[in-house]
Protein backbone atom coordinates (compact mmCIF):
# COMPACT_ATOMS: atom_id res chain seq x y z
CA UNK A 1 0.00 0.00 0.00
CA UNK A 2 1.54 3.32 -0.92
CA UNK A 3 0.45 5.17 2.21
CA UNK A 4 1.34 2.30 4.53
CA UNK A 5 4.54 4.35 5.92
CA UNK A 6 3.04 7.90 5.89
CA UNK A 7 -0.30 6.94 8.70
CA UNK A 8 -3.67 8.36 7.11
CA UNK A 9 -7.08 8.83 8.85
CA UNK A 10 -9.33 5.55 7.37
CA UNK A 11 -12.18 8.07 6.49
CA UNK A 12 -9.95 10.68 4.24
CA UNK A 13 -8.50 7.28 3.02
CA UNK A 14 -11.22 6.17 1.68
CA UNK A 15 -12.00 9.46 0.30
CA UNK A 16 -8.91 9.59 -1.52
CA UNK A 17 -8.54 5.99 -2.83
CA UNK A 18 -8.49 7.18 -6.54
CA UNK A 19 -6.48 10.06 -6.19
CA UNK A 20 -3.93 8.21 -4.32
CA UNK A 21 -3.75 5.46 -7.00
CA UNK A 22 -2.88 7.98 -9.95
CA UNK A 23 0.50 8.44 -11.52
CA UNK A 24 1.47 11.87 -9.83
CA UNK A 25 0.78 10.62 -6.63
CA UNK A 26 2.75 7.22 -7.40
CA UNK A 27 5.60 9.15 -8.31
CA UNK A 28 5.73 11.92 -5.33
CA UNK A 29 5.71 9.01 -2.93
CA UNK A 30 8.13 7.11 -4.69
CA UNK A 31 9.86 10.81 -4.74
CA UNK A 32 9.27 11.33 -0.90
CA UNK A 33 10.53 7.62 0.11
CA UNK A 34 13.53 8.41 -1.53
CA UNK A 35 13.59 11.44 -0.04
CA UNK A 36 13.21 10.40 3.88
CA UNK A 37 15.80 7.92 3.19
CA UNK A 38 18.70 9.68 1.76
CA UNK A 39 18.32 12.58 4.06
CA UNK A 40 19.24 10.06 6.73
CA UNK A 41 22.23 8.23 4.67
CA UNK A 42 23.20 12.00 4.51
CA UNK A 43 22.95 12.71 8.17
CA UNK A 44 24.28 9.00 9.46
CA UNK A 45 20.52 8.85 10.84
CA UNK A 46 19.16 5.75 11.62
CA UNK A 47 15.40 6.35 11.80
CA UNK A 48 13.16 8.52 9.32
CA UNK A 49 11.80 10.43 12.07
CA UNK A 50 15.10 11.74 12.40
CA UNK A 51 15.38 12.59 9.05
CA UNK A 52 16.47 16.25 7.66
CA UNK A 53 12.69 15.82 5.51
CA UNK A 54 10.29 17.47 7.77
CA UNK A 55 7.67 16.87 8.76
CA UNK A 56 8.61 13.08 10.34
CA UNK A 57 6.49 10.36 8.27
CA UNK A 58 4.11 9.66 11.14
CA UNK A 59 2.87 13.59 10.88
CA UNK A 60 2.71 13.96 6.85
CA UNK A 61 -1.41 13.56 7.25
CA UNK A 62 -1.78 15.43 10.99
CA UNK A 63 -3.51 17.76 9.47
CA UNK A 64 -6.57 15.33 8.28
CA UNK A 65 -6.08 12.81 11.32
CA UNK A 66 -7.02 15.37 13.57
CA UNK A 67 -9.62 17.08 11.45
CA UNK A 68 -11.98 14.38 9.78
CA UNK A 69 -14.11 15.79 6.59
CA UNK A 70 -17.25 15.60 8.72
CA UNK A 71 -15.88 18.36 11.19
CA UNK A 72 -14.64 20.79 8.79
CA UNK A 73 -15.90 24.40 9.31
CA UNK A 74 -12.51 26.33 8.83
CA UNK A 75 -9.95 26.04 6.31
CA UNK A 76 -6.98 27.88 6.77
CA UNK A 77 -4.36 27.53 3.89
CA UNK A 78 -0.29 28.00 4.06
CA UNK A 79 2.55 27.57 1.36
CA UNK A 80 4.70 25.29 3.25
CA UNK A 81 5.97 23.46 6.15
CA UNK A 82 8.23 25.33 8.68
CA UNK A 83 11.65 23.87 7.40
CA UNK A 84 13.99 24.42 10.38
CA UNK A 85 14.58 21.17 13.08
CA UNK A 86 11.43 20.57 15.44
CA UNK A 87 8.84 23.25 13.78
CA UNK A 88 7.20 21.20 11.36
CA UNK A 89 3.79 18.75 12.53
CA UNK A 90 2.27 18.64 9.82
CA UNK A 91 -0.26 21.74 11.06
CA UNK A 92 -0.31 24.90 8.61
CA UNK A 93 1.24 27.82 11.24
CA UNK A 94 1.43 25.75 14.11
CA UNK A 95 4.40 24.06 16.15
CA UNK A 96 4.45 21.57 18.34
CA UNK A 97 4.36 22.27 22.41
CA UNK A 98 7.56 24.28 23.74
CA UNK A 99 8.85 25.72 20.46
CA UNK A 100 9.12 29.18 19.71
CA UNK A 101 6.32 30.77 18.49
CA UNK A 102 7.06 31.42 14.58
CA UNK A 103 6.61 35.48 13.49
CA UNK A 104 4.08 34.29 10.92
CA UNK A 105 1.47 32.95 14.26
CA UNK A 106 2.40 35.91 16.60
CA UNK A 107 0.89 38.01 14.19
CA UNK A 108 -2.26 35.52 14.02
CA UNK A 109 -2.33 35.65 17.65
CA UNK A 110 -2.14 39.54 17.66
CA UNK A 111 -5.48 39.89 15.03
CA UNK A 112 -7.39 37.33 17.32
CA UNK A 113 -6.62 39.78 19.92
CA UNK A 114 -8.00 42.89 18.22
CA UNK A 115 -10.46 41.28 16.74
CA UNK A 116 -12.19 39.25 19.63
CA UNK A 117 -10.27 40.24 22.76
CA UNK A 118 -8.50 36.94 23.31
CA UNK A 119 -5.51 36.85 25.03
CA UNK A 120 -2.46 35.20 22.95
CA UNK A 121 -1.66 31.71 24.66
CA UNK A 122 1.94 30.74 24.97
CA UNK A 123 1.87 27.63 22.82
CA UNK A 124 1.91 27.79 19.12
CA UNK A 125 0.25 24.59 18.82
CA UNK A 126 -2.77 24.77 17.03
CA UNK A 127 -4.29 21.56 17.58
CA UNK A 128 -6.62 22.41 19.81
CA UNK A 129 -8.02 24.47 17.03
CA UNK A 130 -7.85 21.51 14.12
CA UNK A 131 -9.90 18.95 16.99
CA UNK A 132 -13.12 21.73 16.33
CA UNK A 133 -12.75 21.61 12.82
CA UNK A 134 -10.27 24.05 11.61
CA UNK A 135 -8.26 22.13 8.83
CA UNK A 136 -5.01 23.45 8.81
CA UNK A 137 -3.78 22.46 5.25
CA UNK A 138 -0.25 23.18 3.67
CA UNK A 139 -0.12 23.17 -0.34
CA UNK A 140 2.92 21.06 0.34
CA UNK A 141 3.02 19.07 3.05
CA UNK A 142 6.77 18.04 3.16
CA UNK A 143 10.08 19.98 2.72
CA UNK A 144 14.19 19.70 2.99
CA UNK A 145 15.27 21.50 6.47
CA UNK A 146 16.45 24.49 5.90
CA UNK A 147 15.14 24.63 2.14
CA UNK A 148 12.09 26.11 1.85
CA UNK A 149 10.01 24.95 -1.54
CA UNK A 150 12.18 22.43 -2.05
CA UNK A 151 9.31 20.17 -2.32
CA UNK A 152 6.74 22.31 -4.65
CA UNK A 153 6.35 21.42 -7.88
CA UNK A 154 6.47 17.20 -7.19
CA UNK A 155 2.86 16.68 -7.01
CA UNK A 156 1.71 18.14 -3.49
CA UNK A 157 0.21 20.62 -4.88
CA UNK A 158 -2.08 18.83 -7.54
CA UNK A 159 -2.97 16.73 -4.14
CA UNK A 160 -3.92 19.62 -2.06
CA UNK A 161 -5.84 21.33 -4.99
CA UNK A 162 -8.13 17.89 -5.14
CA UNK A 163 -8.66 18.14 -0.96
CA UNK A 164 -10.09 21.73 -1.61
CA UNK A 165 -12.42 20.51 -4.22
CA UNK A 166 -13.53 17.72 -2.48
CA UNK A 167 -14.51 19.65 1.09
CA UNK A 168 -16.26 22.42 -1.28
CA UNK A 169 -18.35 19.76 -3.13
CA UNK A 170 -18.63 17.41 0.53
CA UNK A 171 -19.10 20.11 2.91
CA UNK A 172 -21.34 22.60 3.61
CA UNK A 173 -20.97 26.10 4.73
CA UNK A 174 -16.87 25.82 5.77
CA UNK A 175 -15.05 29.56 5.75
CA UNK A 176 -12.28 29.46 3.42
CA UNK A 177 -9.25 31.76 5.15
CA UNK A 178 -6.64 32.45 2.21
CA UNK A 179 -3.98 34.61 2.90
CA UNK A 180 -1.56 36.15 0.55
CA UNK A 181 -1.51 35.93 -2.85
CA UNK A 182 -0.37 31.96 -3.28
CA UNK A 183 -3.45 31.34 -0.98
CA UNK A 184 -5.67 33.47 -2.89
CA UNK A 185 -4.86 31.41 -6.43
CA UNK A 186 -7.49 28.52 -4.55
CA UNK A 187 -10.08 30.72 -4.89
CA UNK A 188 -11.44 29.08 -8.24
CA UNK A 189 -11.64 26.01 -6.75
CA UNK A 190 -14.01 27.17 -4.02
CA UNK A 191 -17.40 27.21 -4.34
CA UNK A 192 -18.54 30.58 -3.02
CA UNK A 193 -22.45 30.11 -3.67
CA UNK A 194 -22.23 27.89 -0.16
CA UNK A 195 -19.07 28.66 1.54
CA UNK A 196 -17.43 31.86 2.73
CA UNK A 197 -14.36 32.82 1.68
CA UNK A 198 -12.46 35.22 3.24
CA UNK A 199 -8.95 36.90 1.70
CA UNK A 200 -5.97 39.39 2.64
CA UNK A 201 -2.48 39.54 3.22
CA UNK A 202 -0.44 36.82 4.41
CA UNK A 203 0.10 37.21 7.83
CA UNK A 204 3.93 37.38 7.99
CA UNK A 205 5.71 40.46 9.01
CA UNK A 206 6.29 41.43 6.13
CA UNK A 207 2.85 42.18 4.85
CA UNK A 208 1.30 41.67 7.89
CA UNK A 209 0.29 45.29 7.78
CA UNK A 210 -0.84 45.06 3.95
CA UNK A 211 -4.35 43.87 5.08
CA UNK A 212 -3.97 40.98 7.35
CA UNK A 213 -3.96 43.18 10.73
CA UNK A 214 -7.58 44.56 11.04
CA UNK A 215 -8.82 42.10 8.74
CA UNK A 216 -11.15 40.44 11.28
CA UNK A 217 -10.92 37.22 9.48
CA UNK A 218 -12.17 34.93 13.10
CA UNK A 219 -14.69 37.10 13.99
CA UNK A 220 -16.15 37.10 10.60
CA UNK A 221 -15.81 33.06 10.39
CA UNK A 222 -17.75 32.52 13.68
CA UNK A 223 -20.88 35.12 12.92
CA UNK A 224 -20.60 32.85 9.62
CA UNK A 225 -20.54 29.22 11.55
CA UNK A 226 -23.37 27.72 13.16
CA UNK A 227 -21.10 26.54 15.70
CA UNK A 228 -18.05 29.12 16.65
CA UNK A 229 -14.59 27.94 16.91
CA UNK A 230 -13.32 29.06 20.23
CA UNK A 231 -10.02 30.22 18.85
Amino acid sequence: MILKQFPLDETWKSLFSEEIQKDYFVALFHFLEKEYADSCVENNLFSAQESSVFPPKQLVFNAFNVCPLQKIKVVILGQDPYHERGQAHGLAFSVPEGVKIPPSLRNIYKEIQQDLGIIAPSSGNLERWAKQGVLLLNATLTVREGQAGSHQGKGWETFTDAVIRLISERADRVVFMLWGAYAQQKKSLIDASKHLILTTSHPSPLSAHRGFLGCKHFSKANDFLLKKIDW
